[in-house]
This record gives C-alpha cells, sequence and structure tokens, in this order.
C-alpha cells in the first residue's frame, strides 16, 4: 500500500496542573491516532505549541514519560501573544504517513473547537 506525507492537526483547553496536562494531552493524541487509524510506525513528528499560561508541565514530555512516541521526533514551542487569544491551550501538528487519498480527520476538544467551527461536522464520531 502506498503512502504519502500527512499533517493532522488538534488542540485542546486544559488547567496548568501538570496531571491535566498529562491527561489531555493523551486524549488528543490518542484520539488524532484512533480517528485516522493511525499507528505510532507512522509518525514523522508531534511538534506541540502551547499558550503561555500552560507551563506546568512540558505536552511532548508527558508523552514520552508513558512511552509513547518513541520513534518520532517531538518538540514543543509557546504560542505567540495575540490579544483575545484562546486561553490554556495546547495544540498540536502530527506529520505522518496515511495511505495515498485518506481524508485527514482534525481533532478539536475540551473546549477548543471555538478555534475550528468548520470542522465540527468533520469531527463528529
Amino acid at each position: 500500500m502506498e503512502k504519502q506525507l500527512y499533517a493532522l492537526r488538534g488542540a485542546v483547553c486544559c488547567q496548568n496542573d501538570a496531571d491535566d496536562i498529562k491527561k489531555q494531552t493523551s486524549a488528543l493524541y490518542d484520539e488524532l491516532l484512533q480517528r485516522n487509524n493511525l499507528g505510532e510506525s507512522g509518525l514523522v513528528s508531534v511538534i506541540f505549541s502551547v499558550t503561555g499560561d500552560i507551563n506546568a508541565k512540558n505536552p511532548a514530555a508527558a508523552l514520552r514519560e508513558q512511552g509513547r512516541a518513541k520513534e518520532a521526533a517531538l518538540f514543543v514551542t509557546r504560542e505567540a501573544d495575540f490579544k483575545g487569544s484562546l486561553e490554556r491551550v495546547i495544540r498540536v501538528l502530527i506529520h505522518c504517513y496515511l495511505p495515498i487519498g485518506s481524508e485527514a480527520v482534525h481533532v478539536y476538544r475540551n473546549g477548543a473547537e471555538i478555534l475550528r467551527p468548520d470542522r465540527q461536522s468533520k469531527n463528529e464520531k
């Protein structure tokens, strides 16, 4: 089966608490993989960004501590501050290989749905 490179997007709101960051990051990551029928062997990179009010835990470290995404390159950066931006958000961009012709499913959850209302009908299970 031939594959091509895809980029999956997602975001989740969370509390600035290490346990909640770990929980919400894992739930977002798991849903992206599940909804795209993606195994970790298809991952290339996972890039997280966090708003400035998230500093209790690094989301990439949270995945690594759970033994996840072992072969993928992980990276975290801070979101630029823009007036009126949604607070307490972790965003993710996953580069992965999926079968040619796949339709990428992006996931926004736990309050982050307002970032991409155009994706809601596609995200419904």
